[in-house]
């Protein structure tokens, strides 16, 4: 009986110090994706200022501001997909 208590004790150590070769994948994998939305989020404000500057400064029509305002958004979500991929 004793002999049967330390293989199951042995196994349970072994089961919890042994990591999942899939767990520090998924870990780093979340770390990307958590860095990805805080670029996105960043690039809103970003775009939205974009565009408020380009009001102020009543250079451009309201479309064309729209347009750098778009063009804002979209490179914050390519640089937020370099860095998931």
């Amino acid at each position: 009986m004793t002999n049967i208590c330390r293989k199951l004790g042995a196994l349970v150590i072994a089961m919890v110090v042994i990591p999942a070769p899939g767990l520090a994948g998924a870990t780093e994998q979340a770390q990307q994706r958590r860095a990805g939305r805080d670029v996105r989020q960043d690039t809103r404000q970003g775009s939205r200022d974009t565009k408020q500057d380009c009001r102020a400064a009543n250079q451009k029509s309201n479309s064309q501001c729209r347009q750098d305002k778009r063009d804002t958004k979209q490179q914050g979500r390519q640089t937020a997909r370099d860095i998931k991929y």
